[in-house]
């Protein structure tokens, strides 16, 4: 290429170019083009804009933190237990509040246990035996409370034995109570604060009513009409996600306590309010071997002689798991400049599709 050819190749870039436009007499292509540009406008005002707020900045990292505390005392009268005071340091595990926690509604006390040998379970299949060699020595037994010893047990007339074993004993034989033993538990109340920031606006907030008055925390309730005070009664809150409370006292169960934060932050902080929701999240079904919820501690002790005991419970009870989440959204000019952009370009591609 000649000096001539590079200069103007070089004049080349610096041309201006437009598109020519033609003219189409058909009232047919006109309104599909018509129709074309308020379909676009339409999705651009009223969607992009008005429900999605796309004129604003969002912020999903949302900073969360939860204080819960449960209140309220049950008194119970039963032939193991005798007359017995149940407070909070009772019934709820853990003892410091968090965002997951649980209430005891019914249990398994087997008091007194020691170290010592005893019979297994008949309830254990591995437990099971007709003669000391079904009983290894040092064997533990499967899915059982301890070691074998070698012995083979028999009680009455079984017509199989069980094998004797080292363990805490007595083992655990009771089985669970029909009725839940805390049935009163349904009116204990739950204090659930929850602190919120949204880092990228520097904006804070929490869940409880900002007032000097100290009685409002003492009398309130959570209800529909009254979103910003944090006491919740466990019986509602049972309800509320779909449950009988006296039939999830009894073998247990899960249920998730929902916070959701949506904070349109080009209006005033008070308009960012908290949702409620409830769920039960267990399985439910009766006939389900994995239905409820339970787990087992132990409390120890010695006596007098230094032997150390313990009482083993098996606690049956409602789980709580108090989830927050959330975004924030803020005007901000870039994004409304990239949608605004994107609309443009959609009614020039509208014009050329036409024109195709």
């Amino acid at each position: 290429m000649g000096q001539a050819g590079w200069k103007g190749l070089c004049l080349s870039m610096f041309d201006y170019k437009t598109e020519k436009f033609v003219i189409a007499k058909n009232k047919k292509v006109g309104l599909l083009y018509r129709l074309l540009q308020i379909s676009i406008l339409t999705y651009l005002l009223v969607w992009v804009f008005l429900v999605k707020k796309g004129y604003q900045e969002v912020d999903t990292s949302l900073q969360s933190a939860i204080i819960t505390k449960v209140k309220g005392v049950a008194f119970t009268n039963t032939s193991e237990l005798g007359e017995r005071l149940w407070d909070v340091a009772d019934y709820v595990i853990p003892s410091q509040g968090e965002n997951v926690f649980f209430v005891v509604t019914n249990l398994i006390m087997t008091p007194n246990q020691r170290q010592d040998t005893c019979a297994e379970s008949e309830d254990i299949p591995d437990g099971m035996c007709s003669k000391d060699s079904d009983c290894h020595p040092g064997e533990a037994v499967i899915a059982g409370n301890g070691v074998k010893t070698g012995r083979c047990l028999w009680a009455g007339n079984l017509s199989r034995g069980t094998c004797e074993i080292f363990a805490w004993c007595p083992v655990e034989t009771k089985s669970r109570p029909a009725k839940p033993l805390l049935k009163d538990a349904e009116d204990f109340t739950i204090y659930i604060k929850n602190f919120i920031r949204f880092p990228r606006f520097n904006f804070s907030k929490t869940n409880v009513l900002e007032s000097k008055n100290m009685a409002f925390l003492k009398s309130c309730r959570f209800g529909p009409k009254n979103h910003y005070c944090p006491i919740f009664r466990l019986g509602s809150v049972v309800r509320w996600a779909g449950s009988n409370f006296q039939d999830i006292a009894v073998k247990g169960g899960v249920i998730g306590v929902h916070i959701e934060w949506n904070c349109d932050l080009d209006k005033a902080a008070s308009e960012c309010n908290p949702h409620y929701s409830f769920t039960r999240l267990d399985n439910k079904l009766e006939e389900s071997v994995s239905s409820g919820y339970n787990f087992r501690f132990a409390k120890y002790y010695r006596d007098a002689a230094g032997v150390e005991f313990r009482t083993l419970i098996k606690a049956y009870g409602i789980r709580f798991d108090v989830m927050v989440n959330g975004k924030a959204g803020k005007f901000n000019i870039i994004p409304t400049i990239i949608n605004v952009g994107s609309g443009v370009a959609l009614m020039g591609a509208s014009q050329r599709g036409i024109c195709l």
